[in-house]
């Protein structure tokens, strides 16, 4: 998420009521999760596990639960309960607004896009030129979407991230801010649901096609000219490169970088980074050839036991 207009370190630190270490007047331009960061960007820690990696991102200002020496061209947030804190950046600087009507005043609709009865448009959303836009179809604020996109009945973009911290009263959970980008070119089939980032894009690039009931979790980048079968669950944070296939009924986790032309056959559960160019198959998913050739051999070995007299 980036400010409407630049703030300084000590306007920040007074919102959320934290001792900051820098400049009063040190630039902060927005907020963003730790996989999507850049400069001018405000991160969160709240684990030591994670503090060098926060603290030697791309965001220049850590919110952070320990006075700890802060990083050079960097500022310091010292927070009691940075997740907390974090949500109150959010909710102060990106509200949430409400609708009333299903198409919002300020959205833009490109010439020849066709809106289907009973599709609801956000606030800040913008629609590109030849776009068929069917009915039931949910654009949650602040969408991009490109031009000749098809989106079929009861397909969501932009929900909330399912991001949560477990507290001993139940789950707080992560306040979204992020958008879903959605490049030319793109069919999206029935009842898929895109959740927005974080505080960034869940972006789908040019000419990738996705099948029915197709889930892609916050913050994933999925390439272009990629196909992605019907019932696959794409979780959060992950970059799909272009021309990947990703069959039907593929399960995928979070952090991950499959390469450019991978081919994952259905069922797959995949557990790891994957290598461009290959097939993949099974769970954990490994190459396929491999596998084959494991399994043929496992169907081989209770004969083998047998004429070696151990069966």
């Amino acid at each position: 998420m980036k400010f409407s207009s630049p703030k300084t370190l000590a306007e920040v630190a007074q919102v959320i009521g934290a001792k900051y270490i820098g400049a009063a007047d040190f630039p902060v331009y927005g907020t963003n999760e730790i996989h999507r960061v850049t400069e001018g960007d405000i991160v969160f820690v709240d684990h030591p596990k994670y503090y060098d990696k926060a603290l030697q991102s791309a965001a220049t200002v850590v919110l952070i639960n320990k006075e700890v020496e802060c990083p050079e061209g960097k500022a310091l947030l010292i927070s009691d309960d940075p997740f907390r804190d974090f949500n109150k950046i959010s909710k102060t600087f990106a509200p949430f607004v409400p609708s009333n009507v299903m198409i919002a005043p300020d959205a833009q609709i490109g010439e020849g896009t066709v809106i289907q009865p009973g599709v609801y448009v956000g606030n800040d959303v913008k629609i590109g030129k030849n776009c068929t836009i069917h009915a039931g179809v949910i654009i949650y604020d602040g969408a991009r979407i490109g031009d000749r996109v098809t989106l079929h009945a009861g397909t969501v973009l932009g929900a909330d991230v399912f991001y949560y911290k477990h507290r001993p009263e139940g789950y707080d959970k992560l306040i979204s801010t992020g958008n879903v980008v959605i490049e030319d070119d793109v069919d999206l089939g029935a009842l898929c649901t895109i959740d927005r980032g974080v505080s960034a894009s869940t972006t789908i690039g040019a000419g990738t096609k996705i099948d029915n009931q197709v889930h892609v979790g916050h913050d994933t980048v999925i390439g272009k000219e990629c196909l992605i079968a019907a019932q696959c669950g794409i979780a959060g944070c992950n970059v799909i490169e272009d021309k990947v296939t990703i069959w039907g009924q593929v399960g995928m986790s979070s952090g991950l970088v499959i390469g450019k032309g991978a081919v994952i056959l259905a069922q797959s559960g995949v557990s790891k980074s994957l290598e461009a160019g290959k097939t993949y198959f099974g769970y954990p998913a490994e190459e396929a050839g491999k596998l084959y050739k494991h399994m043929a051999t496992m169907r081989l070995l209770p004969s083998w036991l047998k004429k070696k007299g151990i069966l």
